[in-house]
């Protein structure tokens, strides 16, 4: 499992950046990770991002996207009392290719041929997953309806996960069907960092 690995197999390539790196990048850009270019460049920069308390979490991507990193995460003040803890990589075509995909409107949007992994729903899990009492929520807020359609529908295509939308305020976000609970939780588990061990966590 990619949370064992310490260090990039550069024979499990797919283009130009590993299988591995592929399913992170991915399950970050449907949770927390950013693909943006700035200012005039034509290449794109992958930033990960997260509360300091989850330092182990950003320095474990880190590791998988080092060699295309000049500086390694740091902390930094961001909204209110907030720590991030964050790093970017270089503005390079490898990323360039997924930007083109994931913000091909504008905004961040669900691919219409997007295939989910259990690597990637173990990393899109610890990005946005929250428990309820006998379930999860996937905290999909940021995508529009229909992206947030498209993976519901993937998520019982590629795992036979049943979920729903939930309303939350004035957004919504995705509901695992208590039936499918146990189901979503053996996916990612194994994969599951230590300071997220706390989203897996129901009470009967």
């Amino acid at each position: 499992m990619f949370g064992k690995i310490k260090a990039i197999n550069k024979g499990d390539t797919v283009g130009s950046l590993t299988s591995t790196q592929i399913e992170i990048l991915i399950g970050s850009l449907l949770g927390d990770g950013t693909l943006r270019k700035q200012g005039t460049r034509t290449n794109a920069l992958f930033e990960v991002n997260h509360s300091l308390q989850f330092s182990d979490y950003v320095d474990w991507k880190y590791e998988f996207f080092k060699e295309y990193v000049k500086t390694p995460p740091k902390s930094r003040k961001s909204n209110g009392n907030r720590i991030a803890y964050r790093f970017t990589t270089q503005s390079l075509p490898v990323f360039t290719e997924y930007y083109d995909k994931y913000y091909s409107l504008g905004k961040k949007i669900i691919p219409s041929n997007i295939k989910l992994t259990n690597s990637i729903l173990a990393v899109w899990f610890m990005d946005d997953g929250s428990k309820t009492r006998n379930s999860f929520y996937i905290n999909t807020q940021q995508f529009d309806i229909e992206s947030q359609l498209l993976l519901i529908k993937c998520l019982e295509r590629d795992f036979g996960i049943k979920s729903t939308l939930n309303s939350d305020k004035q957004y919504k976000r995705i509901r695992i069907r208590t039936e499918s609970a146990k189901q979503l939780k053996n996916i990612v588990a194994p994969f599951t960092r230590p300071c997220f061990y706390y989203k897996l966590t129901m009470t009967p």
